[in-house]
Order: structure tokens, then C-alpha cells, then sequence
């Protein structure tokens, strides 16, 4: 049996829906390997995988790690009809995908933009969690306040004003609990249905994903390594006017281009001059390799149109997640009454936790030695990659490189043979709005060991080289 025609995984979604709803599989029962399923339609297993995902989403199935996928029958007093299920599934596609390549237990973790956990500083954390103990008895019984913990606050504005080159009082930082909260926060708040959203092409998927859920419309604009072409912000911002600009200036996820001093001003300047908020996601600061990156854009703004969002948590402890957001009152206020009805609060321990060590002098020793780590798993990857007539970025810091592939390969039938080969990366379509970024892909370095890098990338190489002889891997 093969299917045919775009969209395959919401056929197999629904041909696994069908056997279900006729309780072919009685409850608990493991439905076909994501493996067996691919070759018995003749498709690959990343479409399996975002079927199933979807349908794990839909509570349908559930996941056991390592396990497989299993049969859930959902309470028949609550359910959502099918036209209500397709409707919800035509926003998640990028964080579906993403996920689905993340669930794959591979030897060469390519895809994941995080930290090799034995980078973390695990064990002094565990001396901090004593600390908070000692000096908080009654944390775990206490709730935060919902703007965040005032002691964090403060030590977090005299840390701005030292290293970002901005003043913002307390009252104009909110804690979140991970910048993505912080951007959803945004939306809610600012965003109704059928808003322009302008984002960097490429860009965060996830905030894709999340814009489209409030009903934006997205638009792109090119980042590249002398930033974005001021002429055609400028007549976007004219023409199409949107609701904010959302930008990754830093180190941007996936391309690691930093925009220049010069042109984080020119940005102020045109979101005054049209009225655009802007949204500045700064997730990678201090994950640089050479000189620290110039100030954020937040930093030029002096009537209120950027909104600085900074998390931490990615360096420190992911499980942490703690992010902060920094803006004018009244767009603050009205994020303090969204973030109440999200959450009412980031959880208190947590920002305890963050405070202690990242304001203490074993986080600089700690992010000097990583910065060193990161750089030296890069290199491995660059001088890889060297060995190709591929295009990458050469960032100067990050967690990633962005690799553009021979047109006519096709990067979804590659991935699904790397993932055959133990290795996973990142489609550049899914961090492309137009979803038309077909010949690139993102490699993150910070998860897998050097060894794994150096091997991971020849196998990469190898499989490329295989397919780009072989007519049926072509776009």
C-alpha cells in the first residue's frame, strides 16, 4: 500500500483515526513501530512520526520513551469534533515536526539547540538548592509574587545596567517562566486576528507557531551577515504595517548573524518613525566567542516600542526556566494580567535558585569555561564541514551553524535517511514562515561531545554524498 499526494501525514492521521474509532486496537495496545508503519505505506518515517505526534496531541495515543506509541480511548464526556481537530492542526506544524525529530533516539543529536547537560554546572547547583533551603525555609510553601520574586528583580536591574547599557526599574521587568512563555504573553497581548506579524527569515519556530495560533499573519524579512536591507524594512513597515517586529538579533537562532550596533538604532528610529513595536528575543548573550555582542536593542529605545525579552535558564539549568521581560508601563501591566491568568506566578524555588548562582562568582567561571567548550565542539563541526562545497554560517557565537545544502537534494528524504543513520538536524523550512528555506538546515554543536560531532559529521557527509547520486532523493 503507498499513499499518494500532499499532506501525507494528515492521511495517515487519519487512516490510524479510522482503526481506532473501530477499535481495531483494543486500549494500551503499541500500534506499528513509527518504522514498520513508513515502509508498509511507502512514505518515510518522519511523516509517520508527525501523524502520530499529531494524534499523540489529540490524546488518541500516548508515548512511552523507547517504547513506542500506544492506544488511548479518550472519556466519551468530553470531545472535540473532527472539523475542531483539523482547525487546531493547522497551527502546530513546525513544533509538531521539531518534535517529532527530537523524539528519535539518535546517536548524533544535531537537532537540539541545547547544552550538553555534563557542561551544566549540576553539582553546584545541588549545593545552591542547600543554600536556598537554608536562607528561604519556607519557599517550597511560599508563592511568588506574579510579577516575580522583588529580590531577583533588583539584583536583575542593577545587572542590566551594568552589562546591557539600560535602566529598567523593577516595576518594568516581569520573571516568566522560559522566554517562550514570554512570548506568548506578547501576543496575547498585543495581536488579534489577522495582524501582520513581521519575523526574520529564518527565524525561532516555535514563535512561528505560537503568532499563527492568535490568527497572525506572517510575514518575513531576510537576515544575513550585514543584518536585515533597511530599504525593504522600511517598506514593509510602510506598506504592510505590523502589529510588532520579532527579532533574534544575537546570535540569531538558526543563522548566528548579529546585527550591528549601527542598525540596532536605524531599528528604533523606524519603529518610531511607523509606530511598530519591536520585540528583541535574547536568548544567547552570553554565549559568544570572541567579543561580547553590542548592546541590545532595548538599550536605544526611549519612548517604549521594544519589549526585551532575556532568558537564562538555557546556560544554568534548563529545568530552572526562568526568563525575563522588560518593557514600559501600561504594555507591562497588561502582560502582568496575562502572565496571572497563565500561571500567577513563576514558581518561587526556582527563581531563588537562579538568583544565588547566577549572581555568583562560580557562574562567570562557569560561563568561561563553557563559552571555551562551545567554541572548540564548533570548530569540529566547521573544520567538518570544511571538507564539503556546502555554505555555512561562521558564527562568533550561538549554539548553532546554518548549512546550505545542493538545491536538488531534498532535505525531508534526507532527513529521514540521516535519522535511519542515527543522526537528526533541523529542516531550514521550519524556521522559514513561507516554509520555502528548502536547501538549508540547522546543526546545532552544543549537545553532542566532540568525538560524536567528528564521527556524527562524516556519517552526515557520507549519507549526503549517497543520495546526491541517487535520482529518487531529489527535490
Amino acid at each position: 500500500m503507498k499513499i499518494k499526494s500532499s499532506e501525507l501525514y494528515k492521511q495517515i492521521y487519519d487512516l490510524v483515526l479510522a482503526k481506532i474509532d473501530r477499535k481495531e486496537w483494543k486500549e494500551h495496545e503499541k500500534l506499528p513501530s513509527v518504522r514498520r508503519m513508513a515502509e508498509e505505506l511507502k512514505v518515510n518515517r518522519l511523516t509517520v512520526l508527525r501523524a502520530y505526534q499529531l494524534l499523540k496531541e489529540h490524546k488518541k495515543i500516548y508515548a512511552k520513551e523507547k517504547s513506542g506509541y500506544f492506544v488511548k480511548y479518550e472519556d466519551p464526556s468530553f470531545s472535540l469534533n473532527e472539523s475542531q481537530l483539523l482547525e487546531i492542526a493547522d497551527y502546530p506544524y513546525s513544533h509538531m515536526l521539531s518534535s517529532s525529530i527530537h523524539q528519535v533516539a539518535v546517536d548524533y543529536q544535531f537537532s537540539q539547540a541545547i547544552i550538553d547537560p555534563n557542561l551544566l554546572p549540576n553539582s553546584y547547583l545541588s549545593e545552591y538548592v542547600k543554600k536556598v533551603f537554608t536562607l528561604y525555609p519556607k519557599v517550597l510553601g511560599t508563592y511568588s509574587t506574579v510579577q516575580g520574586d522583588e529580590e531577583l528583580r533588583t539584583a536583575l536591574s542593577d545587572y542590566f545596567y551594568k552589562t546591557h547599557h539600560f535602566f529598567a526599574p523593577i516595576d518594568e521587568l516581569l520573571i516568566t517562566s522560559g522566554a517562550q512563555q514570554a512570548i506568548d504573553l506578547v501576543a496575547k497581548v498585543l495581536l488579534r486576528a489577522n495582524d501582520t506579524v513581521l519575523v526574520e527569515r529564518p527565524t525561532y519556530s516555535s514563535a512561528i507557531d505560537i503568532f499563527r495560533q492568535y490568527g497572525a499573519r506572517i510575514i518575513g524579512i531576510e537576515i544575513g551577515q550585514g543584518g536585515y536591507d533597511l530599504n525593504q524594512l522600511e517598506h514593509i513597515l510602510k506598506k504592510d504595517k505590523p502589529r510588532f517586529f520579532y527579532t533574534n538579533p544575537t546570535f540569531n537562532n538558526p543563522t548566528g548573524c548579529t546585527i550591528s550596533a549601527l542598525q540596532r538604532k536605524q531599528l528604533v528610529e523606524l519603529a518610531e518613525k511607523y509606530q511598530c513595536v519591536i520585540v528583541e528575543d535574547d536568548p544567547f548573550r552570553d554565549i559568544y566567542f570572541d567579543k561580547a555582542p553590542p548592546f541590545p536593542i532595548y538599550s536605544y529605545d526611549t519612548d517604549g516600542y521594544v519589549i526585551y525579552i532575556r532568558s537564562f535558564s538555557k546556560y544554568v539549568s534548563p529545568g530552572l526556566r526562568v526568563a525575563a521581560v522588560a518593557c514600559r508601563h501600561p504594555l507591562m501591566s497588561h502582560l502582568i494580567t496575562s502572565k496571572s491568568l497563565a500561571d500567577n506566578g513563576t514558581a518561587l524555588i526556582n527563581q531563588k535558585m537562579f538568583l544565588h548562582y547566577f549572581f555568583s562568582e562560580r557562574m562567570q567561571i562557569h560561563l568561561e569555561k563553557l563559552r571555551t567548550a562551545l567554541f572548540l565542539r564548533k570548530e569540529v563541526m566547521r573544520n567538518e564541514l570544511a571538507a564539503t562545497s556546502w555554505k555555512w554560517t561562521d558564527p562568533s557565537g550561538g549554539l548553532n551553524l546554518w548549512v546550505e545544502l545542493p538545491e536538488q537534494i531534498s532535505v525531508e528524504k534526507l532527513l529521514d535517511a540521516c535519522l535511519e543513520q542515527s543522526i537528526s538536524f533541523v529542516p531550514g523550512s521550519i524556521c522559514d514562515p513561507d516554509q520555502a528555506l528548502r536547501s538549508w538546515i540547522r546543526l546545532s554543536f552544543s549537545y553532542a561531545n566532540e568525538i560524536q560531532l567528528q564521527t556524527g559529521m562524516k556519517k552526515l557527509m557520507t549519507v549526503v554524498e549517497t543520495i546526491n547520486s541517487d535520482s529518487a532523493y531529489r527535490q
